[in-house]
């Protein structure tokens, strides 16, 4: 098997090769040696000359044979031992290209440091495509199940319409249009999410006056919050960052949204809270909170705590994992804790000073996700 493989017939030849040339670079230097003791040193030499006898040339030859013996039961160890994990690897991606990305290879020996790390590394790229690849197919199956949903309202409030079944009225077209604003909204999110896991969001980044941005979200969300039976409670501290605008109103916009569906009636309180590099603005609400066990991955896309009452409030799963996705595009990050009153406390952390200004994309408008 071996004998088959290239690298083996290499490494059993070169092996060879070297033990050949060592025992005539041993031969030749006696020989040498020999010559110079018999041209300038002659006394030194035996009377019965210089010149090996038969015998010698039988054990000289002899030795060559057990060094070559020796040197390629060497070769083929060392062979074996190496194209365990090498074989291993080009089968482990002769079968990841053809698309199964379980494939592992197997490190062998892992005395061969070097061959076993290459091994590991592998293997953990095979894992992080597998990853990949699954996330890739819960996306496409999540992103499906979001769609179908108002795309089948559009569909058949329409056909109806053009059926004579229903009459296009000014309630049932402003039913459309909400359809409408809510694909649009999971569009955006959906960009917004997908371009922050790229690294290819982009900002523009200029000064922002914190608590200007937050008031023109809350005048914009109030009425929709009233009607929810929340009341907010902003306590803003005047501040500039450098900051893309747009997208710290969208962030917001999540926030207060989430809050809209999920808290009880109360208060929602909206604070600022100002460090040496970072300001952060706090959105706290009455309650119930978030589980414990969905707490972790809240800001996971498509993710919901609760899927009979988030179905009945309408969202998609994306908001907060669009907050997580703006808060990270600035260098700064979101979190939740339990507020003491015993809601839901966000806190969305943001860097003073933006240390990149070159970005560019002002297209997107912000999302009440």
């Amino acid at each position: 098997m071996i004998w088959h493989s290239n690298l083996g017939r290499q490494i059993l030849l070169s092996m060879a090769a070297v033990t050949m040339t060592a025992f005539l670079f041993i031969v030749l230097g006696l020989y040498v040696s020999f010559g110079v003791l018999l041209t300038f040193f002659p006394e030194l030499v035996n009377e019965d000359g210089w010149w090996p006898s038969n015998t010698e040339f039988l054990v000289l030859a002899g030795l060559a044979c057990l060094a070559l013996l020796i040197a390629g039961l060497a070769s083929l160890k060392l062979a074996a031992r190496l194209l365990v994990p090498i074989d291993s690897l080009a089968e482990s991606a002769r079968r990841i290209a053809k698309g199964d990305f379980a494939a592992r290879a197997v490190p062998g020996d892992k005395s061969l440091g070097e061959t076993a790390q290459l091994v590991t590394d592998f293997n953990t790229m095979a894992q992080r495509l597998q990853d990949s690849a699954e996330d890739m197919a819960a996306w496409n199956a999540a992103i499906a199940h979001e769609l179908r949903s108002p795309l089948t309202i559009l569909r058949g409030t329409l056909q109806g319409v053009a059926d004579g079944v229903f009459v296009l009225d000014e309630q049932r077209l402003a039913g459309l249009l909400l359809q409408t604003e809510g694909l649009s909204r999971l569009v955006d999110d959906l960009r917004v999410v997908t371009l922050a896991d790229s690294k290819r969001l982009d900002l523009h980044i200029a000064p922002v006056e914190v608590s200007v941005e937050i008031r023109r979200v809350v005048d914009l969300t109030g009425p929709s919050l009233a009607e929810a039976g929340l009341t907010v409670v902003p306590t803003l501290v005047d501040i500039v960052i450098d900051a893309d605008g747009v997208r710290i109103r969208q962030a917001l916009l999540a926030l207060l949204e989430n809050a809209r569906r999920y808290a009880k009636p109360g208060r929602v309180e909206i604070t600022t809270l100002v460090s040496e590099d970072a300001v952060i603005i706090r959105v706290e609400d009455d309650g119930p909170g978030l589980p414990p066990d969905f707490a972790k991955r809240a800001f996971e896309p498509f993710t919901r705590g609760d899927g009979s009452r988030s179905r009945r409030s309408g969202g998609s799963g994306l908001g907060l994992s669009v907050v997580r996705a703006i808060a990270e595009a600035h260098g700064g990050s979101v979190s939740y804790r339990r507020a003491s009153r015993g809601g839901s406390a966000f806190e969305l952390s943001l860097l003073r000073r933006h240390d990149e200004r070159p970005h560019r994309d002002t297209n997107a408008e912000p999302s009440g996700k």
